[in-house]
């Protein structure tokens, strides 16, 4: 089972893509020649010609709106936003149009394209670091997958291309470098399916993307300091939202904390919070908790934007706060 990063299973998932279906395109800001801002598409250009790899206008109405058009067409794109920041830009085309043609034709047209974006902190600024994915998880009609393992990357983007509306596909900034097994065998990681990466019996924290690593870290180091079990809950995608396997764990640890690198003011932690004490209160031994961004525009400054964005010792200091079930130690990584 060979080992690449996040970076690399995109690229792979990219590839296969092309390979497999001749209608498929990839169209975006600096994709070709330069190889994207993220280095995804390096070398697609050699392989695959101007008219497969297409370099767009910075225009991500119109790269939005083209693929939209495209694909009503019988094409298949796949298109990169340099970010999520950027993809406001084009919320007309992606939510007024491609998440609701299928409906609004009822169903003689259909938009299959995925929107490969950029989400998350990265010391990029109040205009550039910020985490948008939940703002499109609740539009009807448009599913939004966020990975955090080279496995899932891979996995969800081979489920992606095969859909017959379009997908976001958030990819965190921090987290093209982190490194993980990925299967020579086929796989697919199906869309709506959450998965448990780690087992517990006193808590369950719920994140997705890069906050899944920091409800890992948040676990060890809560097991460390007072041999207390957190089960983590990796979402993969928010919508479909995978509420049965939130329940499950919730309904067996009897607590939740729910971890978002975005705004706690109108988050997306928010639905999962009500949607979890409306299913099972009679379980909860207390209140379900919530880990978020500060409400403030991304800071620049390196210190700044730590102390905005949720960490190990936020977590930690939610299950105490909200369970008293963990006591901090002297130690500063843990408050």
């Amino acid at each position: 089972m060979p080992e690449m990063t996040i970076r690399e299973a995109i690229a792979l998932g990219l590839r296969e893509a092309l390979d497999s279906d001749e209608t498929t395109f990839l169209m975006g800001e600096n994709i070709g020649a330069y190889g994207g801002a993220y280095g995804v598409t390096q070398g697609l250009l050699d392989r695959y010609g101007p008219q497969r790899v297409r370099d767009a206008p910075i225009s991500e109405a119109a790269i939005a709106g083209a693929a939209m058009g495209a694909a009503m067409g019988g094409m298949r794109p796949i298109v990169e936003m340099m970010t999520t920041n950027f993809a406001p830009l084009a919320i007309d085309q992606i939510v007024n149009h491609a998440a609701k043609i299928r409906y609004v034709s009822n169903g003689r047209l259909q938009a299959p394209m995925v929107i490969r974006t950029v989400t998350g902190g990265a010391q990029m600024g109040a205009s550039h670091s910020q985490s948008l994915e939940g703002w499109f998880a609740s539009v009807p009609g448009l599913k939004v997958a966020a990975p955090s393992t080279p496995y899932d990357a891979l996995g969800l983007l081979r489920a992606a291309v095969r859909e017959a509306g379009p997908v976001l596909y958030a990819e965190h900034a921090l987290m093209y470098e982190a490194c993980g097994d990925v299967p020579d065998d086929w796989y697919e990681v199906p869309l709506g399916k959450a998965d448990v990466r780690r087992s517990g019996s006193d808590v369950t924290l719920v994140a997705h993307s890069r906050m899944v690593q920091v409800a890992l870290e948040a676990a060890r180091e809560l097991e460390a300091a007072g041999g207390l079990q957190a089960e983590v809950v990796d979402l993969r995608t928010l919508c479909p939202l995978d509420m049965d396997t939130i329940l499950e764990s919730v309904r067996k640890t009897g607590r939740a904390v729910i971890v978002e690198e975005r705004w706690r003011t109108g988050g997306f932690a928010g639905e999962i919070a009500s949607a979890v004490q409306e299913a099972a209160f009679d379980q909860l031994d207390g209140p379900v908790a919530r880990v978020a961004g500060a409400d403030v525009p991304a800071p620049y400054a390196a210190d700044l934007e730590a102390a905005a964005l949720p960490g190990p010792g936020d977590v930690l200091r939610a299950i105490e706060r909200t369970f008293g079930i963990f006591r901090s130690t002297n130690d500063s990584s843990l408050v």
